[in-house]
C-alpha cells in the first residue's frame, strides 16, 4: 500500500476519527486506525466497538491496500507537520512498520492487522430521512448539557430522539435530563421520519456528531433501526449503538400551569447570576431568587465566604416568593436563550419551574428547585 495526501486533508480526517479512540485501551487493535487505500481515495476507519466513525478523503494512490496504525501518535505527527507538506504513507509486504514521510521527515510506526480491525455490522438501518444539519446541531446544542452523566441510571446518558405530535404540529424531538434539569428542543418533522421510533442517543456520539456538523449548511441523512443510528454528513459517516433502555415520562415534570410568571433581560440576569455565585458553596452553587413586583433580587449566603445579593428590573406582578437554584444549571439555560428574555413560570418554593425563551418558541428548559 502506498499513497499520497495533502496534509490539511490528512489531519482533517484524522481529527474526525481519531477522537472516537480511548486513551487507553485494552484491546490494542482499538487504539489503531484503519486506513484503506483504493482508486483516488483513502478511508480511515475507527471504533471503540460501541461507535465508528468513517472518513473518506481525497489521495492519490499508487498501490492500494489497507493497513492499521496508532490513531493519536498518527495525529499528532500530522498536526506537527508544516502547513503545505505532501504526505506519504507506505507499507511493503512483509515490513511490520508503516513508513510516513514528508519532506525531511521520516517516521515509521508500528502496525496490526488490518484483518484484525473490527468493523461494525451493516445491519438494514429500516428508517432513512434527511434533515438540515443546522437543525440537528440546533437540537443537540439546546439539549445536551441536561444529559446525565451517573452511569447507574445509564437510560438518561443520551438525547432521546422522536417524533412527536404537539397541538397538530408533527416534531422532532429532542429531550435530556439529569433528574435535576431538563432541556426539550424540537423542529419540523422531516419526511420519512413520521414513523420514528424513540431512541436515546449515547452522550459520546453525540458529541463527536457535533463535531462533524460544525460549519456543515447541507442536509444530513439519518438511518435508525432498533439497536443503531447512522448519521451520513459530507465526507463522514457515523454509526452509533443506541441506549438499550426506556426514556422516563418525560411529559408528566413539565409544569405547564404554573401560574406565577416572571420575564427578565437575559444577559443582564446571567451576568448577575455569576457575580453572586461567586461566593456560594462549591457543592451546591446555590442562589436564592427573591421574587417581588417590578424586580428580583439573587442573594447569596455563605457563611464561609460571605453573602452577595443584586437586584434586577424584571416583569413580575404575582404575590412575592422566594425559591432557590442551581446557578450553574441557571447560567447553562440563560447562555442558551436566543431571545432578549428568559421566561420563568413558577409555582412555588418547591415545585419545578418551567423556563422558556421569548426568541425560540421550541424549546422549553425544566429546573428542580434547591433548598436555601
Amino acid at each position: 500500500m502506498k499513497f499520497t495526501i495533502e496534509r490539511a486533508i490528512l489531519l482533517k480526517a484524522l481529527g474526525h476519527v481519531q477522537a472516537v479512540v480511548e486513551r487507553r485501551n485494552t484491546i490494542p487493535i482499538l487504539s489503531n486506525v484503519l486506513i484503506s487505500a483504493s482508486g483516488g481515495s483513502v478511508r480511515l476507519t475507527a471504533t471503540d466497538l460501541d461507535m465508528e466513525i468513517v472518513e473518506a478523503a481525497e489521495a492519490e494512490v499508487e498501490r492500494e491496500g489497507p493497513v492499521t496504525a496508532p490513531a493519536h501518535t498518527l495525529h499528532e505527527i500530522a498536526r506537527k507537520l508544516p502547513e503545505g507538506s505532501q504526505v506519504t504513507l507506505e507499507l511493503d509486504d512483509g515490513d511490520p512498520r508503516l513508513l510516513l514521510s514528508a519532506g525531511r521527515s521520516r517516521f515509521q510506526l508500528p502496525v496490526l492487522s488490518a484483518g484484525d480491525f473490527p468493523v461494525m455490522p451493516t445491519e438494514d438501518l429500516a428508517l432513512d430521512f434527511t434533515a438540515p444539519a443546522s437543525e440537528i446541531a440546533r437540537l443537540i446544542d439546546k439539549t445536551r448539557f441536561a444529559v446525565s452523566t451517573e452511569e447507574t441510571r445509564y437510560y438518561l446518558n443520551g438525547i432521546h430522539l422522536h417524533a412527536a405530535d404537539q397541538d397538530g404540529r408533527r416534531t422532532l424531538r429532542a429531550v435530556a435530563t439529569d433528574g435535576h434539569r431538563l432541556a426539550l428542543a424540537e423542529t419540523d418533522l422531516p419526511d420519512g421520519a413520521q414513523d420514528m421510533a424513540a431512541v436515546i442517543v449515547p452522550r459520546k456520539p453525540i458529541d463527536q456528531l457535533r463535531r462533524l456538523l460544525e460549519g456543515l449548511d447541507d442536509d444530513i441523512s439519518i438511518s435508525v433501526s432498533e439497536g443503531k443510528i447512522r448519521f451520513r454528513l459530507g465526507a463522514s459517516v457515523l454509526t452509533s449503538k443506541l441506549i438499550d433502555g426506556a426514556f422516563p415520562d418525560y411529559e408528566r415534570v413539565i409544569p405547564r400551569s404554573n401560574s406565577k410568571v416572571m420575564r427578565v433581560e437575559c444577559a443582564p440576569f446571567a451576568q448577575a447570576v455569576d457575580r453572586v455565585a461567586t461566593v456560594s458553596q462549591e457543592k451546591s452553587r446555590s442562589v436564592k431568587l427573591s421574587l417581588a413586583s417590578g424586580q428580583v433580587t439573587l442573594m447569596v449566603n455563605n457563611p464561609e465566604s460571605g453573602t452577595a445579593s443584586e437586584a434586577l428590573a424584571a416583569d413580575y406582578g404575582a404575590d412575592e416568593m422566594t425559591i432557590g437554584f442551581n446557578a450553574r444549571y441557571l447560567l447553562d439555560v440563560a447562555n442558551l436563550i436566543k431571545g432578549d428574555s428568559a421566561i420563568f413560570e413558577l409555582a412555588d418554593s418547591g415545585s419545578p419551574t418551567r423556563v422558556t425563551d421569548s426568541g425560540d418558541a421550541d424549546v422549553e428548559y425544566v429546573l428542580m428547585p434547591l433548598r436555601v
